[in-house]
């Protein structure tokens, strides 16, 4: 199973989201139609740009509580000071990949950013 963890700024549309999704994915080596689930924070259920690039896709959203985004943050690579300050997550993209494939994931790509949105990936066997 390889999840997408996305991290945004208030408002990012569909596309750029989809743009971060499509650039992470070639960077691992996988094709778009390889992707099983889009996984974000919970406090990012308002964003329609996520849901609408995840109803694009084709792929279920998962929407990850901040405890659980916290316990998957300890084991993100990467760590932004700015978004540890708001958010208490050394990064927000890692952390909500890694809670989203539960805790036999592993990152197969740190965040990457695209304009107002970042993206990692992660793998798992296990399937939701």
């Amino acid at each position: 199973m390889i999840v997408a963890g996305i991290g945004c700024r208030k408002g990012t549309s569909a596309d750029d989201i989809g743009a971060v999704i499509g650039a992470a994915l070639a960077r691992a080596g996988f094709a778009t139609q390889a992707l099983c689930l889009i996984a974000a924070p919970e406090l990012k259920r308002g964003e329609q740009g996520i849901a609408a690039a995840a109803a694009a896709l084709g792929v279920p959203l998962v929407l990850i509580p901040k405890a659980d985004l916290a316990a998957a943050g300890a084991r993100a690579e990467t760590r932004s000071e700015r978004v540890l300050a708001l958010t208490g997550i050394p990064s927000v993209a890692e952390a909500a990949a890694l809670a989203g494939g539960g805790p036999t994931a592993r990152l197969i790509l740190p965040r990457i950013a695209v304009g107002s949105a970042t993206c990692a990936l992660a793998v798992s066997g296990e399937r939701s």
